[in-house]
């Protein structure tokens, strides 16, 4: 269940709107999930033309991948999981992962990423598993880039073009759309081909005015023409977030207003956040066995078992080396991690090393902190017990003694979380000894609502009642008030 409340009768209307609504959170995320499935790149499909002088020649299949890595620190198992990282990243953008290949290095090269005697060995990787991308386990700079193209001849990404694509893949919400594309044109902008910036001094024909000879010229090149309305559409895009951003500013103010704390579910990709946001709130939002299946932010209520409300929001997750376009572009996504009263932080118990997980999400949250300030309170959760072994486990409880152990898919030590959680959340601040009269119900369903009742009676006067409640609502029942203290 999602919470530990009494449940209401099954002719409540709240119940039943709450239930409608809960219900199409569910279908939802089914129909979302179902949608995301039905667009993934089918293998096996081809229009290839024995004619192509009439009609375009086209192909539709998967890209065949070759991956490839540098090892400069940590241990070869820390290497392989890197790439094997790398490999679900690939596969969830629809890609086919043919090989992979690790170099170990102290340092990238500078001119290839990986040198001249390993750009050798993937060429003829390239051509003997037929691929046509090589995905490098790193950010590359235009230079490595270009290289690697003209020797390998196949197209070259990096480890942040992955991740791009697959944040433009799986955004639904204009929001999250907008924030993609500002982190693709920043990635995009350095990367331009073309003649580079030798002839932007000069303007064409008469235009050159008193410039003189040698001032005429063709003018604008392409890759200038290109540069400057990327420029234009990331100032355009700048503004449009900007204005989204007042938009959750304005929410959120309306939740401070009403003393409502919230929670934020932080941690690594795939590591069950959706899960866990659905079994405690029966959101029913979109859970799939997949990197970066959550980009847009969903935040529910929900209740302690002491009657308090709350609000849960489900973040983007965090994955290592996170391109730092998307952390610009999503800092107003991010944001809400920052103004929470609790960060959840969830780990998965069944990866390799979760050490490295809790790491790369903290690094990130110390970026957003720089900007925000410090950082709420952290409670670790490490999801996902079911899919670990015993060894693993005693591992993990050892490295964090004191992080709450679950499974969000069986339901297993969920009780004990909503404890920590009520444990964990700020209480209204004033206590009181209230006597409302019956005819001022509404005062008594707010305390309820936004403060922690200690005790209730009812008398032949009216409502007394103990309780804490926030400065604003204690101006509110101080009439009624029967020994105030704090």
């Amino acid at each position: 269940m999602p919470t530990t409340m009494t449940e209401p009768a099954l002719t409540d209307p709240a119940y039943t709107a709450d239930s409608d609504a809960r219900s199409a959170d569910a279908t939802r995320g089914d129909y979302e999930l179902e949608e995301r499935s039905s667009l993934r790149r089918v293998g096996g499909l081809s229009t290839e033309l024995t004619d192509v002088t009439e009609v375009e020649y086209r192909q539709l299949r998967l890209e065949r991948v070759v991956l490839v890595g540098v090892w400069t620190s940590g241990t070869s198992e820390q290497a392989n999981a890197s790439l094997h990282e790398l490999a679900r990243l690939a596969e969830t953008a629809g890609s086919e992962v043919l090989d992979g290949l690790v170099q170990r290095r102290s340092q990238p090269d500078p001119a290839t990423f990986i040198g001249s005697g390993k750009v050798d060995e993937l060429r003829a990787a390239v051509h003997a598993t037929g691929a046509d991308t090589v995905i490098c386990d790193g950010e590359l700079s235009p230079g490595q880039l270009r290289q690697l193209e003209d020797k390998l001849k196949v197209k070259v990404i990096d480890r942040t073009a992955l991740i791009l694509d697959i944040f433009a893949q799986h955004a639904r919400s204009r929001d999250g759309k907008a924030q993609v594309e500002l982190a693709q044109l920043s990635y995009l902008l350095p990367r331009l081909r073309g003649w580079g910036e030798a002839l932007s001094r000069q303007v064409g024909g008469r235009a050159a005015g008193g410039v003189g000879i040698g001032g005429r010229g063709p003018g604008e090149t392409k890759i200038e023409l290109d540069r400057r309305r990327i420029r234009t559409r990331m100032s355009k895009l700048r503004r449009e977030i900007g204005a989204m951003k007042q938009v959750r500013e304005t929410q959120r103010g309306a939740r401070r207003r009403g003393d409502v704390p919230s929670v934020a579910i932080v941690g690594y990709t795939n590591a069950g956040k959706s899960s866990l946001l659905n079994t405690l709130t029966g959101a029913g939002v979109l859970v799939e066995d997949a990197l970066f299946a959550t980009l847009d932010p969903t935040t529910r209520r929900t209740t302690t078992a002491d009657g308090r409300v709350y609000t849960l929001t489900d973040t983007v997750g965090f994955v290592r080396h996170l391109p730092h376009q998307l952390v610009e572009a999503f800092r107003s996504t991010l944001e809400e991690t920052a103004q929470a009263d609790l960060l959840v932080h969830v780990v998965d118990a069944s990866d390799a090393f979760p050490e490295e997980q809790i790491k790369a999400v903290r690094q990130v949250l110390v970026d957003i902190g720089e900007e925000y300030g410090a950082m709420p309170q952290e409670l670790l959760v490490v999801n996902k017990t079911d899919a670990a072994g015993d060894l693993q486990l005693a591992r993990i409880r050892h490295l964090l003694p004191d992080a709450v152990f679950v499974s969000a898919r069986r339901g297993d030590g969920m009780e004990r979380l909503r404890e920590r959680i009520a444990g964990m959340l700020p209480r209204p601040e004033v206590e009181l000894e209230l006597l409302v009269p019956f005819t001022q119900g509404s005062l008594v369903a707010r305390v309820h609502a936004e403060g922690e009742v200690l005790e209730e009676d009812h008398t032949p006067e009216g409502t007394r009642l103990r309780a804490r409640v926030a400065p604003d609502l204690a101006t509110a029942v101080l009439p009624y008030a029967v020994s105030p203290t704090r």
